[in-house]
């Protein structure tokens, strides 16, 4: 046989091919595609200058422009990599290992509690009252409550309302859901740098699926033009939704 191929050598091949895919994936929905095709090239170039050829000499160049370039990467692209071990992470099976070692944050099972969110959505959909409002799932959004005022009160829909008033000091921003209550308002969420998203949606909608490219939240926005109810979750952003479709999202 001219070839010695064994099954680690084919695992190994396939597991190579995957993290090329994953990666391909991370860097055209960051829009960074035309690096990753230049950082393939270059890594192409030194595998065959290095151990096709064996050029020492400019082996040994591409060897150390290899080992600063790995910090370089990481530095530039800090928020992909970070997202990519918060999905890692995030993978149920990882995740029921993580959960086994932090039961302080008991999961709320009441699904009414948010029916008071449904109601002053619609609430502010009809006055056109713009809003947007992430409930936290798995997880932890503290990082993202910090940035805004803390409350820490009941879910209530006359106090959603009264936050989201055009004239209260509070309706900048975000407010956060955490376990079953409300944690804060007027937070800053990180916004969405997608190419594709619709040039019509402002930074209510680009706050709502940055975030929800990050964590497994539901982000619900309702729009102060339109007054559409809006529901962002895994970068992905549904519109239109009716009082039915919000509550089956939140109670699900």
């Amino acid at each position: 046989m001219f070839f010695d191929i064994s099954i680690k050598d084919i695992i190994d091949v396939l597991l190579v091919a995957a993290t090329l895919y994953y990666s391909y994936r991370v860097m055209k929905e960051s829009g960074s595609l035309n690096i990753f095709a230049g950082i393939l090239i270059f890594v192409l170039l030194w595998v065959f200058v290095s151990r096709v050829l064996q050029m020492k000499l400019l082996g040994s160049i591409f060897d150390q422009l290899m080992s600063v370039g790995v910090l370089a990467l990481i530095v530039i692209f800090q928020d992909e990599v970070r997202r990519f071990f918060k999905n890692l992470g995030s993978h149920r099976h990882f995740k029921a290992v993580a959960n086994f070692f932090s039961r302080d944050r008991e999961p709320v099972n009441d699904n009414s509690i948010y029916l008071p969110i449904v109601m002053a959505c619609i609430n502010m959909s009809q006055q056109k009252v713009g809003a947007l409002i992430v409930v936290e799932k798995e997880e932890s959004l503290d990082e993202y409550a910090k940035t805004g005022e803390l409350i820490d009160a009941n879910i209530d829909q006359r106090l959603i309302e009264a936050i989201f008033f055009k004239n209260a000091p509070l309706h900048d921003g975000a407010m956060i859901v955490q376990n079953g209550r409300i944690s804060a308002a007027s937070c800053i969420l990180p916004v969405s740098h997608e190419r594709n998203i619709s040039k019509e949606l402002g930074l209510r909608h680009r706050s709502a699926i940055g975030l929800s490219e990050v964590a497994d939240a539901i982000a619900i926005v309702v729009s102060e033009e339109t007054g559409g109810i809006s529901v962002a979750r895994n970068g992905k952003l549904r519109r239109g939704l009716t009082a039915q479709q919000l509550e089956s999202i939140l109670t699900k």
